[in-house]
């Protein structure tokens, strides 16, 4: 399929779309052997001989998009020279090698995003706006005012699960710092014991099982993808909520399979 060239040198990793229209603009792009000065002109990754500043580009490889559930106590990288449990340990079968956006501490369990498409991963990094959906659980239970605290001060909305001793609490927020809202729950004397994420945009974590992964639908990456561009060209604005809640080419892979 014919794409711009920009877009295939920035899909290649080469450089960011913004700076490879000025490669092609400076002469510094070839394809089939001539050099290419117009910012319109497409050609096929798969096929066409394509040079960037005498650099040969390979056919660029297939984006993969890939929903994974990190249990807790994994290092949400690669690989970890400290030995622990990473991702490399749970991704045996994608065909490519992808890398997650954004991170998930530690001892936090939930929604991974991981892909190959470097673009779409510097929105989704570069977009503050965009909204994420946690399950938390802490010491003791938090009262009616403490959720109108919590929310007002960290500017997210946080609303109670089922009432009981030790209940579930749902926070979203549009910050991917965790850490206010550690710090005021801390303060307050009620500290994490778990967080969980199950939703990053409009990408749910749904009913995929801790250490599995699944491949998103075409109809996912649209929407996410969708979902930057908004939160993108919106104000930096509150995280969250700042009101108080006062209750409670896609490739596609076998869904849920489980790691080797």
């Amino acid at each position: 399929m014919e794409e711009r060239l920009q877009k295939i040198i920035a899909r290649a990793g080469i450089a960011s779309r913004r700076r490879a229209e000025q490669l092609i603009v400076s002469g510094q792009v070839t394809v089939n052997g001539k050099v290419v000065t117009e910012l319109g002109t497409k050609a096929v990754a798969a096929r066409d001989h394509i040079k960037v500043s005498g650099r040969l580009l390979h056919g660029a490889e297939d984006h993969v998009y890939i929903a994974f559930h990190k249990p807790a106590e994994v290092v949400a990288t690669l690989s970890d020279p400290e030995g622990r449990r990473s991702l490399g340990d749970f991704l045996s079968g994608v065909p490519a090698r992808v890398y997650p956006v954004g991170r998930l501490e530690y001892h936090t369990s939930g929604l991974l995003f991981l892909t190959n498409d470097g673009e779409l991963a510097n929105k989704i990094i570069r977009t503050h706006g965009l909204r994420q959906t946690y399950l938390l659980k802490v010491k003791g239970n938090l009262s009616d005012s403490e959720i109108g605290k919590v929310a007002a001060v960290t500017r997210v909305r946080i609303e109670r699960g089922q009432r009981g001793e030790n209940p579930w609490y749902e926070v979203t927020m549009a910050d991917a710092s965790r850490d206010p809202l550690r710090q005021e729950l801390l303060q307050m004397g009620h500290p994490v014991e778990k967080m969980k994420r199950i939703k990053i945009g409009p990408l749910e974590i749904g009913d995929l099982a801790p250490g599995r992964f699944r491949s998103l639908t075409l109809k996912e990456v649209t929407a996410l993808e969708s979902a930057v561009k908004k939160a993108a060209a919106q104000p930096q604005a509150a995280a969250g909520s700042s009101r108080p809640a006062g209750r409670p080419r896609r490739r596609i892979l076998s869904r849920g399979r489980k790691p080797g």
